[in-house]
């Protein structure tokens, strides 16, 4: 028998869902900044304080994946297939979630959002370098390197700066492939 989530458990995820999602629905209505956290609140029928319990912030409303985000990156490397490259484990996890991300129907509200929001871009900067430095040590820690080897440092945060690169092309995923080409053969091997 699967090891099932216990009633208070679910409660918790639909309490934090909920919370998300009238949270993104406000927002994307009437600006970020026009809400009010008591706002948000209300619209999931739960209190400030509770808000607060599950989002430390105004800003981590909108990113209600975060920790989703980087369990999925530490998973993609540390449970790779047996030969698979750390470049090429990254490359399938973060197409398989740009994947996710295009087909969801508030992606473009959702991505306008932010850029027209200041604080959302530096939150949502923040956060993914806090993913960095834990991908980082989690390639490393694969490799059995030091915590601060350069070149996992630079493994990681270039494959991370590959979404937002490849979000600057018409198709997105297409343009992934020759970003990680690059990281795992080099700039010899990618180039003719």
């Amino acid at each position: 028998m699967e090891n099932q989530p216990g009633r208070r458990e679910r409660k918790k995820a639909q309490t934090r869902k909920a919370l998300a999602d009238a949270a993104l629905e406000l927002f994307l209505a009437r600006g970020y900044d026009q809400v009010a956290v008591k706002e948000v609140a209300n619209a999931a029928d739960v209190s400030v304080t509770t808000l607060f319990k599950y989002f430390p912030t105004k800003e981590a409303l909108v990113f209600d994946l975060d920790a989703e985000i980087e369990t999925g990156l530490m998973a993609a490397v540390r449970e790779r297939a047996p030969g698979r490259s750390i470049p090429r484990a990254l490359r399938e996890h973060i197409l398989n979630w740009v994947d996710e991300v295009t087909t969801s129907p508030h992606t473009e509200a959702f991505t306008r959002l932010i850029e027209q929001t200041p604080a959302l871009r530096a939150y949502g900067a923040r956060m993914w370098l806090r993913h960095e430095t834990t991908l980082a040590r989690t390639i490393a820690a694969d490799i059995g390197a030091p915590e601060e080897d350069v070149t996992c440092a630079a493994l990681a945060r270039f494959a991370l700066e590959s979404v937002d690169l490849a979000r600057r092309y018409p198709d997105a995923p297409q343009a992934l492939g020759p970003i990680f080409d690059l990281l795992e053969r080099g700039w010899s091997a990618a180039r003719p």
